[in-house]
């Protein structure tokens, strides 16, 4: 509250009146913040479902929240192992009051106890390999990795991931930091599904690093090199590349092959938890329950470039049936994450050793 400059009168009546006014004041300013606190929610999210210049599923879920509700979103962005960190510096006294991230970071946000059981409404819908089994989160959009080229100066994307050890790559190729970006991490475990175990996957990275510009902690910031061709690949996921293709017009979406064999990729969803003891988990549970409504989850694909998480929403806009040609003929295959959970430390540590990060 605003404190007065004025010096106090000369009649002491009127300053022990004024005294006894202030608490009164104070008492008043602090219910009217209370009360305005109650109107919000804060997200703490991975990057890739708000869009650039506001036209992201977010950016549209959010604005018919609050138009609905009355509930203003606070929103904070970062890499999906970034968001987990900062939940846990902020577990005695927490901020967020919803979560979401890629695997394995919801896992792992699970295990260390950031997430409260709730299941939203339309949860039934959704498939049990994109939802925890003890209902902590639910994914709110599916997705599936992959990786982007410049169009305008390859033609034709690169085939394998052999390909891309060429010296036409050096400095012209990045993927965002494993253990620290979500799509980081999914690199690591493409490579290990891709190339049989930890061992051959570590040997092609090492080998893969001359190439490599360096760390990144952020995979939405490098889609803008390479439409720009400062790179010609770099990783990412289906859903925040396709929407960014659509005002990237050199933006293309890729799955690296063995040498000899089939294009794969695996399903990598946003999933949502709220956090527990939430500042506002009504508010929190409330806009889960929006995310996961039949109008919200139609807009996944023509607004947010993914894929519905119910599946009871089948969209059939041009959006949706280009997605559907992407994927086609490309392998999804379904990684352990509970492995990947347990062994993320290990695994990333064989990551900066092989590589010198």
């Amino acid at each position: 509250m605003p404190r007065s400059t004025r010096k106090p009168a000369a009649l002491k009546p009127l300053a022990a009146l004024a005294a006894l006014a202030l608490p009164v004041t104070a008492l008043s300013a602090c219910s009217a913040s209370a009360a305005s606190d109650e109107k919000t929610v804060t997200v703490y999210s991975a990057d890739g479902l708000k869009g650039e210049n506001g036209d992201g599923w977010y950016d549209q879920v959010f604005k018919d929240f609050e138009k609905q509700t009355g509930i203003k979103v606070k929103y904070v962005e970062g890499g999906s192992g970034e968001m987990v960190q900062r939940a846990v510096r902020e577990k005695s006294n927490p901020q967020a009051d919803l979560l979401v991230t890629l695997p394995p970071f919801i896992q792992q946000a699970d295990r260390k106890g950031l997430l409260q059981k709730y299941a939203p409404k339309g949860a039934d819908q959704v498939s049990g390999a994109d939802k925890a089994a003890d209902g902590t989160w639910t994914s709110v959009v599916n997705n599936y990795f992959g990786f982007v080229h410049n169009t305008k100066t390859l033609k034709q994307p690169p085939v394998t991931w052999e390909e891309l050890l060429d010296g036409k790559y050096k400095n012209k190729l990045q993927y965002s930091t494993p253990g620290v970006a979500g799509d980081g991490t999914a690199v690591l475990v493409k490579a290990l599904h891709d190339f049989g175990g930890e061992q051959p996957a570590m040997e092609y990275l090492k080998k893969l690093q001359a190439n490599n510009v360096g760390p990144s902690a952020s995979t939405g910031k490098l889609a803008p090199k390479v439409d720009k061709g400062e790179l010609l690949v770099a990783n990412g996921d289906v859903q925040m590349n396709y929407a960014q293709s659509k005002t990237m017009p050199h933006l293309g979406i890729w799955f690296p092959a063995r040498q000899g064999g089939k294009p794969t990729t695996f399903a990598l969803p946003y999933a949502a938890g709220v956090v527990t003891k939430a500042p506002h988990g009504d508010n929190g549970r409330k806009l889960l329950d929006f995310m996961l409504t039949q109008g919200a989850q139609r807009q996944v694909s023509e607004i947010g470039g993914g894929f519905a998480a119910r599946q009871d929403v089948e969209a059939t806009d041009a959006d949706a049936i280009a997605l559907a040609k992407l994927m086609d003929g490309v392998e999804v295959f379904e990684p352990d994450w509970d492995d990947v959970e347990e062994n993320l430390t290990k695994y990333v540590d064989s990551w900066k050793s092989a590589t010198g990060s």
